[in-house]
């Protein structure tokens, strides 16, 4: 496989291959900005740092011995996946069972390219486009202008109230960008110059609707705040909470990205989704990891010895997932408990932790 094209290379080591990605194709080039005060991973401005600040996650998604475990290269598909998505500006849609490292994949590339915190965004069945995009706390906002127009009237002041702008009006009550908090998606949307990583996870558990509501926001890379619309003849620029728990500034009640993100949307493969939103995507299914793999994933988060003491439940993992459903973080847990147990307990501790995933109820 020629090597040379590759941006993500899955090495596990951070570089600045990120930089030498090619401009977008004309159909997938976007103007968002100016980048700065906008957030994002451009230069400057608190959601900027809040973005390339370290992640948290990384020790627990990719394993706390990491540097110390064998190097495993994924697959060529998977390389070649993870590379269209980010030469096209196209989100990345994983399929495979549960535990085969479909999340853990976006938490890779965003710490192998230097793209900071992953923003995730956990679909349920409840789960609408609103939730992704931004909230607006419109009951928050009537209470404190409520508690501000009796606070000046009982001082004799006169009713209080929001400024044409929502930035306060007598009353003291703060603008309308207090109460709008920009979801994991609309925060991945800002403007910057490297893209963001969103994790979109578990889209099937979705609400049938959810699929096809994100076909637009996928296809133009960005969305309107009508709040935000509503005043921005008076107030063009409000500074409104990310993801990220940083500021933004939003243009115009607008936000529109310059960096499309990397965006990995998974699927446990329980349903079927609309070829509208298929052909807007990179496909790419994953299968239940290997023995090297495996042991890989064992010495990454618990180190060579656990890795060397738990073999034989390795083999017994994979000679189960032939014909049952098990998901590798129950390896991992059991592994992890049997470490400190003896025989028997040790092969029923492990028994407990393995159990079919598909058993009939």
């Amino acid at each position: 496989m020629n090597d040379e094209w590759l941006i993500y290379r899955g090495v596990g080591e951070p570089h600045d291959g990120i930089d030498a990605l090619p401009d977008p194709p004309p159909w997938r080039d976007f103007d968002g900005g100016p980048v700065g005060d906008a957030g994002g991973t451009g230069t400057g401005g608190a959601a900027g740092g809040a973005a390339l600040a370290a992640d948290g996650n990384i020790a627990r998604r990719l394993g706390a011995h990491r540097q110390a475990a064998e190097l495993h290269r994924p697959e060529p598909e998977e390389l070649e996946a993870v590379n269209a998505a980010l030469y096209l500006r196209r989100p990345l849609l994983v399929t495979g069972f549960p535990g085969t490292g479909k999340s853990t994949l976006a938490h890779a590339v965003a710490h192998e390219l230097k793209l900071g915190r992953v923003l995730r965004w956990p679909v349920v069945s409840r789960t609408v486009l609103q939730d992704g995009l931004y909230r607006y706390d419109a009951i928050a906002r009537l209470q404190d202008v409520q508690l501000a127009a009796s606070g000046a009237a009982g001082s004799g002041g006169g009713a209080g109230g929001v400024g044409a702008g929502g930035t306060g009006g007598a009353g003291g009550v703060p603008g309308i960008g207090k109460y709008i908090r920009l979801g994991p998606l609309g925060t991945a949307l800002l403007p910057s110059e490297r893209p963001r990583v969103l994790l979109i996870d578990e889209l099937d558990k979705s609400d049938i609707d959810l699929p096809n509501d994100l076909l637009n926001v996928l296809e133009e890379g960005e969305f309107t705040l009508p709040e935000l619309e509503r005043v921005a003849d008076t107030e063009p620029e409000v500074r409104v909470l990310t993801d990220d728990g940083a500021k933004a500034v939003v243009r115009d009640g607008r936000v529109r990205c310059r960096a499309f993100p990397f965006i990995v949307l998974t699927s446990n493969g329980e349903r079927d989704f609309p070829a509208a939103l298929l052909r807007r995507c990179i496909q790419l299914k994953l299968g239940q990891p290997g023995e090297k793999r495996l042991a890989t994933m064992v010495r990454a988060h618990l180190g060579e010895e656990a890795a060397r003491l738990g073999a034989d439940l390795i083999r017994e993992f994979l000679t189960r997932s032939q014909s049952e459903l098990v998901a590798a973080d129950q390896l991992l847990n059991a592994i992890y408990l049997t470490h400190h147990a003896s025989p028997p307990t040790r092969e029923d501790l492990a028994d407990l932790l393995i159990q079919r995933l598909d058993r009939p109820r």
